[in-house]
Parts: structure tokens; C-alpha cells; sequence
């Protein structure tokens, strides 16, 4: 089915980005743009998502070009789903930065790029054509490098060195993969490859292509090995920015396999086993990366690691149970991992520090916030009946239905870590006396009661969000049971984009 307002979600946030140019030395006009836009644009997602869960897959061709031969934009229920999730992360990100950044970052362009940023990721969830998804790729690293550089600290450009050099490695694996794949089949419509990549016959060469793809992606999505650039660099930016990096940007990784692997390259018994390979290692070695942290955003940024694991090997099982474990965990994960760095602001802003062994007292002096906080701690370990539990349920069943036990044994050693290091940062930060000598930072004590409440918003509409998902897990098992059908039989897709030129397969 046709529908234009397909692109509202990019053009809202391409739009509040551009308005807020115009008040490049106004941040107080462009905070209030920031928020409104955002809110736009979480109606806008609300109302996009409604009508693809009603209604089916939605399309729109650009400039009238019919597919394959033009660029096409596709809304299925997992890319609105994102789009949603999107929004919610965004909004919660926009309130906390109107009040957790300097206005000395804001006067450097924040807020346009974050919204930039924003409209990236739309654009990539929403293209139904892979160079597409490589040019919205390109948006959100170029938005992100200038976000991650934004002050210009030694060590955030220190770490932005090492997040560009990586991310464009994997750019340079995914436009090869690109230009290979347009050379062996003359298109660059997804799906239309989907039908076309089946006739070709050199099958050794789409192998090679395909492990492109999963190099170009893996890396975005750090896993194991070429996952160090995440935790070198993500603790380096103010926190509202790495709360948008670490909920957002490595999931968009995750989409895109998923993506091209439910159309393009079907997994075969090879790329399942390497994938599964790089899911067990990606989660121990991100487990035991958070045992020897001390400093809360190092922890969570090791954590980020450990728990792409558990979404790789959903994918590398490929099968229905499996891919509503990945999808439920995705949904799970882009709305905790945001409020963890966001919990991470508060604290750094509250006590002047985030190691944990200069913190302490957090409960005593702030019992209401820290209640808050433990929600969304036990939603992270995955505590029934939160939103980290259920999941797991999906991922283990189909683990034990395939006899993939190493990939149960990690995903126990990966669950039992994050509950002991969350427990050991809950009794570090919030629990025990804080230090004899406290840190005194002016920039950081006393916080404005409108301040602080500004600061806490988020977490609470973030931790409602992970609540309402872990409370009405039925609600959620339905959206991703249809995910899942859609990416395991993607004909409803291929029909949708491509109408009556649909081949018979």
C-alpha cells in the first residue's frame, strides 16, 4: 500500500533541525525546538506505527520512479517499530539536554546535529534500497563523530578517533559488499536483490559478498573482535550524547542484519555457525570487560557489548523463536541502555564523578530517584517480570531446540555477570557511606530543584516505557511474533515494493 506520510518521521526531524539553525546563538530557542520537535516527531512515529500494524507494509517511491527502478522507502512493523523506539529515546534525550549540557556545547550546534542524527536513523530503518541505507549510514556517523567531538576534550577526541577509524572500515566493507552485489545482479533494491540474488550462479561469490556485509555490520554493531572502539570512546562524550550512541547507534547495526539477512543473503549452515561464533565470544568477552570496571559509563559501555551478543545469536539461529528473542530484546535494550547513560548524567551531575569508588550514599540522600533507578536496574538484569526477562525465555527455548549450548552457556555466564556487576554498582554508588573526602565541583553542587527535576523526567519516561513493555509482555510477544514472521517469509515484503513485477519464485 502507497502512503507519502511514509517520510514524515525524517522530514520532521530534518525540519527541527534546520529551524534551529536559524537560532544558532538562541539555545534557549533552540531547546524548546528540540523538545517540540521531538514530541512531533513521537506522534508522527505513534500514528506510522498504528497504521502499519492495522493496515500491513507501507511504501512510497520517490519522485513517482516505480520500483526497482527508483528509491523506494518501506514501513513494515520492524522498521516502525524502531522508528517508535526512535522517537521515545529521542524525546527522553532531548529533555535531558536541554539542562545536562553546557551552554558553551549547545552554542556549537547540538542540538540541529542531534536532530541530524536522529533523522539518520530514520531514514536508515525506513530505505528499501541498500545504497540508501549506506548514504543514511553516512549521516549518522558524520552527525555522531561531531557529537562525540563536540567540546573538544583530549579525551573525547581521543576516543572519536578510534570510533571514526573503525566506522569506516566498516563503511569501506559495506560499499564494497554494495557494488558487488549491483555487479552480480544490475539492482540495488532490496527487494528486488531478494529475488535476483537467487538466480545467480556463482554462489561462492554472494558467500564473500554476504561476509562483507556481516564485517561492515558487525563492526557498527561492535562485536567481538572489533568491538574496542566502543568502549574507548563511548564514556568520552557528555552523557546525553552517549545515551543516544549506546541506545541507538549500534542497534541500527543489528537492524541492518537483520534486514539483509531476512532478504538478501538467507543464512546457510556456515553463516549461522560464524555468526553464533561471534555471538558467544561477543558476550563473554563484553561480560568479563564489565567485572573490572569501576567507572559507571565504562561498565554500561562493556555491557552494550555483552548484550549485542544476545541479539547476534537470536539472528545466527534464524528461526521464529529466535528472531522474537532478538526483536524483543532489541526493544528491550534501545530504551535501557539509553536511560543507563542518562542515569549516568544524573549521577555525574549529582556527585561530580562516576567512579564508583569515590560514590556512595546516592539512597540515603536521594531515596525517591534511587528507587527509580533500581527499576530500571532490574529491568537491565532482566528480573521477572521486567522487560529483560522475557527474551531471554525466547532465546533459550530456541537455543535448546537447535542444541546451540554454548550459546546457552553464554547467555547464563552473560545474565549472571550483568546481575553482579548491577549489584555491585547499586552497593558502590547508591548503598554504602560515601567517601570521608567528597568531591567538590561548583559545576555540580547544589543542582536548581527545575534542574534536577528536568534530569529525572527522562528516566522516569523511559523507565514508564520499559515497564508498560515488561508488564504487558503479550502485548509485545504479538508485535514481535509478527516481526518475526515477516523477517522468516519475507514475500508480504517483496509484494509490497515490487506490486505485479513480483517474479514467481
Amino acid at each position: 500500500m502507497i502512503d507519502n506520510h511514509i517520510l514524515a518521521p525524517i522530514f520532521v526531524q530534518l525540519f527541527t533541525a534546520v529551524v534551529q539553525l536559524m537560532f544558532w546563538r538562541k539555545t534557549l530557542t533552540q531547546r524548546f525546538l528540540s523538545v517540540g520537535g521531538s514530541v512531533i516527531g513521537l506522534l508522527v512515529a505513534i500514528r506510522l506505527f498504528n497504521r502499519v500494524y492495522q493496515d500491513g507494509i507501507l511504501t512510497m517511491n520517490a519522485a513517482n520512479w516505480d520500483a526497482p527502478f527508483g528509491i523506494v522507502f518501506v514501513a513494515d512493523l520492524l522498521s516502525v517499530t524502531l522508528i517508535l523506539l526512535t522517537a521515545i529515546a529521542s524525546i527522553s534525550v532531548s529533555i535531558f539536554s536541554s539542562v545536562g549540557l553546557s551552554r558553551q556545547r549547545m552554542l556549537y550546534g547540538y542540538f540541529p546535529i542531534f536532530h541530524f542524527l536522529i533523522m539518520g536513523l530514520n531514514g536508515a530503518f525506513l530505505t528499501g534500497d541498500i545504497f540508501n541505507l549506506y548514504v543514511y549510514f553516512e549521516v549518522i556517523i558524520i552527525s555522531s563523530f561531531v557529537l562525540m567531538t563536540l567540546g573538544g576534550r583530549k579525551a573525547q577526541l581521543e576516543g572519536a578517533v578510534k570510533y571514526m577509524a573503525l566506522n569506516i572500515l566498516a563503511s569501506m566493507f559495506f560499499l564494497t559488499g554494495i557494488g558487488i552485489l549491483y555487479g552480480i545482479t544490475g539492482t540495488l533494491n532490496m527487494a528486488d536483490l531478494a529475488q535476483k540474488i537467487q538466480t545467480v550462479q556463482n554462489t561462492t561469490l554472494v558467500g564473500i559478498t554476504s561476509c562483507f556485509f556481516i564485517i561492515g555490520f558487525g563492526i557498527k554493531s561492535a562485536v567481538f573482535p572489533l568491538y574496542y572502539w566502543l568502549p574507548s570512546s563511548y564514556h568520552t562524550p557528555p552523557s546525553a550524547v552517549a545515551a543516544t550512541f549506546g541506545g541507538l547507534l549500534t542497534k541500527v547495526g543489528i537492524y541492518a542484519l537483520m534486514r539483509v539477512l531476512s532478504l538478501i543473503f538467507i543464512p546457510d549452515d556456515f553463516t549461522r555457525t560464524l555468526l553464533m561464533v561471534i555471538a558467544v565470544l561477543t558476550i563473554v568477552t563484553g561480560a568479563f570487560g564489565a567485572l573490572i570496571k569501576t567507572n559507571v559509563r565504562r561498565l554500561f559501555s562493556y555491557l552494550i557489548v555483552c548484550h549485542i551478543g544476545f541479539m547476534v545469536g537470536g539472528i545466527a539461529m534464524f528461526s521464529k523463536i529466535a528472531l522474537m528473542g532478538a526483536v524483543f530484546y532489541l526493544i528491550h535494550d534501545i530504551l535501557v541502555k539509553t536511560n543507563m547513560f542518562l542515569i549516568a548524567g544524573l549521577i555525574r551531575q549529582l556527585r561530580g564523578t562516576m567512579d564508583m569508588e569515590k560514590l556512595g550514599g546516592l539512597y540515603r540522600d536521594y531515596p525517591k530517584i534511587s528507587l527509580l533507578i533500581a527499576v530500571v536496574l532490574f529491568s537491565l538484569v532482566g528480573i521477572p517480570p521486567l522487560s529483560g526477562f522475557w527474551p531471554k525465555i525466547f532465546l533459550f527455548q530456541a537455543a535448546f531446540e537447535q542444541s546451540q549450548y554454548f550459546f546457552v552457556g553464554a547467555l547464563i555466564i552473560g545474565s549472571f555477570v550483568t546481575l553482579y556487576v548491577i549489584a555491585n554498582m547499586w552497593a558502590q554508588v547508591f548503598w554504602k557511606n560515601p567517601p570521608q573526602e567528597e568531591i567538590i565541583d561548583d559545576r555540580f553542587a547544589p543542582m536548581q530543584p527545575y534542574k534536577k527535576l528536568l534530569m529525572v523526567l527522562p528516566i522516569a519516561i523511559l523507565g514508564i516505557a520499559t515497564l508498560f513493555i515488561g508488564l504487558n509482555a503479550e502485548a509485545v510477544v504479538k508485535v514481535t511474533d509478527k516481526i518475526a514472521t515477516q523477517l522468516m517469509d519475507n514475500t508480504a515484503y517483496i509484494e509490497a515494493v515490487l506490486g505485479n513485477k513480483t517474479n514467481a519464485l
